[in-house]
């Protein structure tokens, strides 16, 4: 990929996340699946207290926004995304609400030049690195501005499941699968998520994926819980999937 043609796709998809986020709500309650993971997982103490975290495709600030309400000591958050729209979205909403200790940054989670290496004791990224042309790139950026000793917490879909199985029907028929309209939609799936993670020189401390549903063509999936077991085997086909990472001392 040439870069004149990496700067017009960007360019393209930077309008097309304009016009996303212009029309959606902050999602104050951060209830998506991939929040959830996440939450069932993160250290109050070890990863928010007092902590300097970083949210890359933070989109309109809601996950933010609830990291940095979270403990007695707040967080200093930085929340960042390639949309200014949705970057504004975010800090007019934390500003109505008196919240002080984040602040907001454009930028591209692939070149996340303005931070430096080691700045960060904790790094949330979720459902971004599939909407970018270089995923393994953007999961080194992800560990470079990592503190040693400090954790990841990434999220992505993973298609090697029901929904995969769909994605390829609509490949055979012709149609394109773009996630409701985004721009890249890469083949993510949770073993190269995990292989990515580790060639960027993180630990893997924990996998997991949930998330079953029955696709349809032309009309909403249906979730299967009755799929979701047993766990030690449907880990690895849940639509969700998540990794938590920890940078090595030294």
């Amino acid at each position: 990929m040439t870069p004149s043609f990496y700067k017009q796709l960007s360019e393209s998809a930077r309008d097309v996340y304009d016009r996303w986020h212009d029309r959606l709500e902050v999602d104050a309650e951060s209830s998506a699946p991939w929040h959830l993971l996440i939450k069932s997982r993160i250290d109050p103490i070890r990863d928010i207290d007092g902590k300097r975290i970083l949210e890359i495709g933070c989109g309109r600030g809601g996950f933010s926004f609830w990291l940095a309400t979270r403990t007695p000591s707040p967080a200093q958050v930085v929340g960042a995304d390639f949309s200014s729209k949705a970057v504004n979205k975010a800090r007019q909403f934390a500003e109505n609400r008196g919240v002080s200790n984040i602040s907001w940054s454009v930028a591209d989670i692939q070149a996340l030049n303005q931070f430096g290496g080691g700045e960060f004791d904790t790094v949330v990224s979720c459902e971004t690195i599939e909407h970018v042309p270089d995923p393994p790139l953007a999961v080194k950026q992800l560990a470079r501005v990592l503190k040693p000793g400090g954790r990841l917490f990434l999220t992505t879909p993973n298609y090697f499941s029901t929904t995969g199985v769909y994605r390829a029907y609509c490949w055979v028929r012709g149609k394109k699968y773009d996630e409701c309209g985004q721009p890249i939609c890469q083949l993510t799936m949770l073993h190269k998520t995990r292989r990515w993670v580790r060639r960027a020189g993180l630990r893997i401390v924990e996998s997991d994926s949930r998330g079953q549903y029955i696709p349809f063509p032309r009309r909403p999936p249906i979730e299967a819980r009755f799929l979701e077991h047993p766990r030690f085997l449907m880990r690895w086909f849940g639509l969700h999937s998540f990794v938590l990472a920890e940078k090595p001392v030294g």
